[in-house]
């Protein structure tokens, strides 16, 4: 049977004819004895782009989301799958990467599997709390976007005897052949402090790079260094854009033997892996982090869990196991 709180078929049939007929949500709110806030929730959340509200596919959504509650509830009867689901949701994990792992991991258990709509509800109907909000913490941000008109460096001198990324080889666009690098610097507080990042496109895998200062030459030595014990074939080049501080790619050319290409202005999707790195690396350094202030050990921490975590494009597989498989 279900709860009073519940909105049932009639309820909706009535919603949909008070609206075709102009009424306001409170007016229909009265006329069913219910509050305004729970006709302008069921109004909003069944009316996407604008279409009208429709009571049987409103009544067809609650139905789903029942079912999925439901579902979820697989993960307090199984304490493994549950320690599990919860263990790398603190990894931040997304849903997805952890149903895929899972089903890589178990591919004959069907006890040890979960789809990714079944974490998501479960995280959801859970009890207003500590532990509620802790959890749905550990979800990613996808409204995370990066100010491209917080970059100051951009109004600064043209970088000088640049190769540009229209030269670059077909088989870095493509991904055929790993070694290829893209490179950024993650601005921090009033962009007075920045961490440097190099994402390897085939692979996704991340470097995260502690600098003691963010002009051209800390960048160039530091950058220099991180990649100083990497074999010859996973150096290629590095995609950068048109920030100052790269202004001595000749100097980091000659000591790597990377090539260095430049995208075009303002042009982030250019460099797209590392844009969406980026992204994730704000999970764990937030905009206005001042890096002057943060440990190595915290840098590496996070770039070890981004390195181990599963990756759509790579079949769930992590950056740090396809890397590995190139180093020998």
């Amino acid at each position: 049977m279900a709860h009073c709180y519940q909105l049932n078929i009639n309820e909706r049939e009535e919603i949909s004819l008070g609206l075709a007929q102009g009424l306001s949500k409170n007016y229909i709110a009265l006329s069913l004895g219910r509050s305004s806030s729970t006709i302008c929730r069921e109004v909003n959340r069944n009316t996407v782009n604008r279409q009208a509200y429709r009571a049987v596919k409103a009544q067809d959504r609650a139905n789903k989301l029942r079912h999925l509650v439901r579902k979820s509830r697989k993960m307090d009867m199984n304490l493994p799958l549950k320690h599990y689901v919860l263990e790398h949701l603190d990894q931040l994990w997304s849903p997805e990467q952890i149903a895929k792992r899972l089903k890589i991991l178990y591919p004959e258990n069907m006890n040890m599997q979960i789809s990714p709509e079944s974490i998501y509800s479960y995280l959801y109907v859970l009890p207003r709390g500590a532990l509620r909000k802790e959890l749905v913490k550990c979800l990613r941000y996808h409204h995370i976007n990066r100010r491209i008109h917080g970059k100051s460096r951009q109004k600064s001198c043209p970088i000088q005897d640049y190769i540009s990324i229209e030269e670059r080889p077909a088989e870095v666009a493509d991904r055929t052949i790993p070694g290829h690098w893209e490179g950024d610097l993650l601005m921090g507080h009033n962009n007075g402090s920045a961490l440097g990042t190099l994402v390897e496109r085939t692979t996704r895998m991340t470097f995260l790079v502690q600098l003691k200062d963010k002009d051209a030459t800390a960048v160039r030595e530091t950058f220099a260094k991180e990649f100083k014990h990497l074999p010859k074939g996973l150096k290629r080049s590095l995609t950068y854009d048109q920030g100052q501080e790269m202004a001595e790619h000749k100097l980091f050319t000659k000591s790597t033997q990377i090539k260095v290409y430049f995208a075009h202005p303002h042009s982030p999707w250019e460099r797209g892996t590392n844009e969406n790195t980026n992204a994730l690396i704000r999970q764990f350094f937030p905009k206005g982090t001042d890096f002057s202030k943060v440990t190595l050990e915290s840098i590496k921490k996070a770039q070890d869990m981004l390195n181990d975590r599963p990756r759509k494009t790579l079949g769930f597989l992590t950056p740090h196991e396809v890397f590995v498989k190139l180093l020998h």
